[in-house]
């Protein structure tokens, strides 16, 4: 059973979404704040409440990605934009604007997290000095290991299994992120420039190709 972790003030809010998860046959656990979350088990997800009381959800995001790349739901209010570039920025994998309908939040849930664990048939898959084994969601470069956010690894793994193809900013955000998101181009932009940093001297190929997108590879 995939275990959620839910990081939410509101009772009312927190206790409907608990109730459709346990319903959908998830293992969910809700806070009302930070307090706790980090004494359990990682789950197969979090899903975090920008504002909360003491520490807010971006805080706890940066914690969450300083030695996970477990996939990691916003939730935040409607209109406030700059949270949401924010928090994808940070390495959230997706948000959801309240109101909010709970079947939607469903669907979205297992959405992420059947792109968390796609493409496992390719357990491995190498490109000169960077291989990826994707059973283990391990990174290598040059032997040595690389801590990449989950949305980093996803885009890494969509270059890697299309070595040598121009991938479309568009196709890159259908593929990866899964939604429409207005600062679409911005976002891929930013992954890539933070992914080649982190490979070192594989990010080297990595390629842009202008006015369409990037390809891995010559």
């Amino acid at each position: 059973m995939q275990k959620i972790i839910l990081v939410e003030d509101d009772d009312d809010i927190r206790e409907i979404i608990l109730y459709a998860l346990r319903g959908a046959g998830f293992d969910a656990h809700g806070f009302e704040s930070s307090q706790g979350v980090f004494n359990l088990p990682t789950p197969n997800l979090y899903i975090l409440d920008i504002m909360l009381p003491g520490e807010d959800g971006l805080s706890i995001l940066k914690k969450i990605r300083q030695n996970s790349s477990v996939p990691v739901m916003m939730l935040t209010a409607k209109g406030s934009e700059h949270d949401k570039v924010k928090g994808l920025d940070l390495g959230a994998d997706d948000y959801v604007t309240k109101p909010f309908g709970v079947m939607e939040l469903i669907s979205r849930i297992k959405a992420l997290l059947r792109r968390s664990g796609a493409g496992s048939a390719s357990k491995e898959l190498s490109y000169k000095n960077i291989r990826v084994d994707h059973e283990r969601r391990v990174v290598l470069v040059s032997d040595q290991p690389v801590t990449l956010t989950f949305k980093e690894y996803e885009l890494l793994h969509h270059l890697m299994v299309n070595q040598g193809i121009a991938l479309g900013r568009d196709r890159i955000i259908e593929t990866v992120w899964g939604y429409d998101f207005e600062g679409e181009s911005r976002t891929v932009d930013m992954h890539i420039k933070s992914l080649r940093q982190k490979l070192r001297e594989g990010g080297e190929h990595i390629k842009t190709i202008r006015n369409v997108g990037y390809k891995l590879g010559e």
